[in-house]
């Protein structure tokens, strides 16, 4: 994998960055998540400019649908971009109506729920495909969720039909990549905004920016975050294989907590307050955290992906001959 873009896809970046100065930022972010509300209007742009259809593209594919996600959560889109634009095409191999909500388990509050119109469900060997309206969904408190919250309503899940042998598998994976790719740019969204703030701070008669320390601790944030990008686009680029889509997720969540504290602490008392933009994006790092059942979870399958219980056994009794 080249790890520096084509014409084509920093073109793609672009205009994607381009969508989201007219579409997105935080101050519409705030906007829209005091009303629970999404926005169609980034979704439409984005739909109209093709991206929805980048993963499944003659000359484009899942890696260009992976920047195209991680663009839109570092502008703080408010729309299931990861969902929408990597994970149903590549599972389903089509596009659907959006927005697009993931489960595993459909009574739990789930990230865009009320507003989706499609929701795919692990339900373990096979995935399910489930349409749904508004009127399935009730409203779930977003306070400290970062997105807009919605819970299935009773018995909707029984219209769910399954998507065959082994789309289960196929859903995790490409699930995992785009959380991995979600919070590699959330994580980016805060760690600008940091750098940003701590370059205007002064204290001392300093910026704060300038002082060692934050410098330091700025620089392993910078590290934590870059990859995470580049494992997700690797998985992404790789056809999300299960180990590779599952450490780019366990990577990306492990240290989505640690980015989230970091940032907040170089704020101090003003990163807690609605009117600071900071919020917009660490409040969605813990929710991204533990989705999927968090980084122990991607850890797990990492584990079972790599070594199989045969291999395993195997293993032990070489070991005890030995």
């Amino acid at each position: 994998m080249d790890l520096t873009r084509n014409s084509h896809q920093q073109q793609i970046v672009d205009a994607v960055q381009s969508l989201g100065n007219r579409f997105a930022g935080h101050e519409r972010a705030m906007r829209l998540l005091a009303d629970n509300a999404y926005d169609h209007d980034l979704a439409r742009a984005l739909d109209e400019a093709g991206f929805l259809e980048v993963a499944l593209g003659d000359e484009t594919g899942p890696l260009e649908a992976a920047m195209v996600a991680h663009e839109v959560a570092l502008a703080a889109g408010m729309v299931s971009v990861g969902a929408s634009v990597l994970v149903a095409p590549m599972v389903l191999g089509e596009t659907v109506e959006g927005p697009v909500t993931l489960a595993t388990d459909p009574s739990k509050p789930l990230r865009w729920g009320r507003h989706a119109r499609t929701m795919l469900i692990d339900g373990g060997d096979q995935a399910l495909r489930l349409e749904v309206s508004e009127g399935d969904w009730d409203i779930v408190d977003n306070d400290h969720a970062g997105y807009p919250l919605g819970r299935l309503k009773p018995g909707v899940e029984d219209r769910a039909r399954g998507l065959g042998k082994g789309s289960g598998e196929r859903l995790r994976n490409w699930w995992r990549v785009a959380l991995a790719v979600e919070t590699a740019g959330t994580m980016k969204g805060a760690v600008d905004t940091t750098v940003q703030y701590v370059g205007e701070r002064v204290q001392f008669d300093r910026p704060i920016g300038s002082f060692q320390s934050v410098q330091h601790r700025l620089a392993i944030l910078t590290i934590y975050t870059e990859g995470s990008r580049w494992l997700a686009y690797k998985a992404a680029f790789d056809g999300a294989p299960g180990d590779a889509a599952a450490s780019a997720a366990a990577y990306a969540t492990g240290w989505a907590v640690q980015v989230f504290r970091e940032t907040q602490q170089l704020h101090g008392a003003i990163g807690f307050t609605r009117e600071y933009r900071l919020h917009v994006w660490s409040m969605r790092l813990p929710a991204l955290a533990v989705e999927m059942g968090g980084r122990e979870a991607h850890r797990l399958a990492v584990s079972k992906s790599r070594f199989q219980p045969d291999t395993v056994r195997q293993a032990i009794a070489a070991y005890r001959l030995g």
